[in-house]
């Protein structure tokens, strides 16, 4: 899911830029092919893209939060799976119970819950 997050983000941010570029092409091509409508046209044009912009921004803004949850709650997940196997753990020792082998699906979970998690 964190990776569908970044691409979000990396699209938002793409999505500015070219608003950007593209309001700056349009202005360039009627001050260059429409020099005697300059204002009406870019008057119009204008609007139309801040409308676009807004929007855009507005869209941003409501994505922002949903990211930054999703990676607190990622925290948050990791933490409480790390604290409930050393739970488990101890009372394994205290119990004396001797449990199967860990898959090497499981193993690998573990170690990764047990080194520090970088993005966090």
């Amino acid at each position: 899911m964190e990776t569908e997050v970044n691409k979000l983000d990396l699209m938002l941010q793409k999505t500015g830029s070219d608003l950007d570029y593209i309001q700056y092409w349009l202005e360039y091509e009627i001050k260059s092919n429409h020099p005697d409508s300059i204002g009406e046209k870019q008057s119009n044009y204008s609007k139309e893209l801040s409308a676009i912009k807004f929007q855009y921004q507005t869209l941003h803004a409501h994505f922002k939060p949903v990211a930054v949850e999703q990676k607190e709650t990622k925290g948050y997940i990791y933490a409480t799976v790390k604290k409930t196997m050393m739970v488990i753990q101890e009372l394994q020792k205290h119990t004396d119970l001797e449990l199967s082998p860990l898959t090497e699906e499981k193993t690998s979970v573990a170690e990764q819950l047990q080194s520090p998690i970088p993005h966090l």
